[in-house]
């Protein structure tokens, strides 16, 4: 039977909650597998006038304001024959989502995102990749018999396309409590660009939506740490003063006394015995007690 449950119980068990916005996505260029070259891509790319650099590689990524974390399966073969009027259900493959939908702002200067994909497509679907095979059939294209000529996967798609899920203090430099997911997507590539709607009401900001396709993902997994407790402050007990007249003043003065008339380098000062207690009063010039 549930019981009742506090406040203080349900923030305990349930800790706090993530937050949708904090996420980052990594997009990086077609050159198949992981460490394989993307200069025929950056080729086809500035033949079609459209010159891939890191900063538009930074902004891309910084423009995609809606993402989706992706998702999987397993499919199951019925069992029905093994044991009388039992059915069974055995996996025996697991099954990815077929595309993750990214959605990027468009800038208005040169429309990089618009541009960056669909150069994209254009080489995984294009006749070729270098510059003067592509200038001589850019207006062939218009011809109503132009076809095109896939690519080799191998050539167009990507390895390093990521999606981190964070916090806001899973980087902390100090004390990070927060975790993190990292999707590690496999051979992945775009394989559709939606219609952006455009019209002459109130001006909206323009967005294109990208679906990406891939093989699999992996995740790479980081805990949260747990925060040191904070130690209670303790009050600082003040140190006792002796009081004039006092033992403990007395015994200050006998333990220093013989140091102070032993001090050869000692200067001429005015010191008040009264001041610890009382006794016989000395010479002010200590130096002269000396042998």
């Amino acid at each position: 039977m549930a019981g009742r449950v506090t406040i203080d119980q349900f923030k305990s068990q349930l800790g706090r909650p993530s937050l949708t916005s904090k996420y980052y996505v990594e997009i990086p260029l077609p050159a198949g597998t992981a460490g394989g070259s993307d200069a025929a891509f950056r080729n086809f790319a500035k033949a079609q006038g459209f010159d891939v650099t890191t900063d538009i590689q930074r902004n891309i990524n910084l423009y995609c304001t809606e993402a989706s974390l992706p998702g999987s399966s397993l499919a199951t073969l019925e069992q029905t024959s093994d044991r009388t009027g039992v059915t069974e259900r055995h996996a025996h493959r697991r099954v990815f989502d077929d595309r993750i939908d990214l959605t990027f702002y468009v800038d208005g200067d040169n429309y990089t995102v618009i541009k960056y994909f669909e150069t994209w497509i254009d080489f995984i679907s294009g006749s070729g990749t270098t510059q003067d095979f592509v200038s001589a059939n850019r207006n062939e294209k218009l011809n109503e018999n132009y076809f095109y000529r896939m690519n080799y996967p191998d050539e167009y798609t990507c390895s390093g396309f990521k999606v981190t899920k964070f916090e806001s203090d899973s980087f902390r430099n100090i004390n990070p409590t927060g975790g993190s997911l990292v999707y590690n997507f496999v051979k992945a590539f775009p394989i559709s660009i939606n219609s952006m709607p455009i019209s002459y009401d109130a001006s909206q900001l323009l967005k294109c939506t990208v679906s990406m396709t891939y093989l699999r993902y992996v995740i790479e997994r980081t805990k949260a740490q747990t925060p040191p407790a904070e130690k209670t402050p303790q009050p600082k007990v003040p140190e006792p003063k002796p009081k004039d007249g006092s033992s403990s003043a007395q015994q200050f003065f006998n333990d220093n006394r013989s140091s102070l008339l032993k001090d050869k380098n000692g200067t001429n000062f005015p010191f008040d015995v009264n001041k610890f207690g009382g006794g016989k009063p000395l010479n002010t010039n200590l130096n002269s007690d000396v042998a």
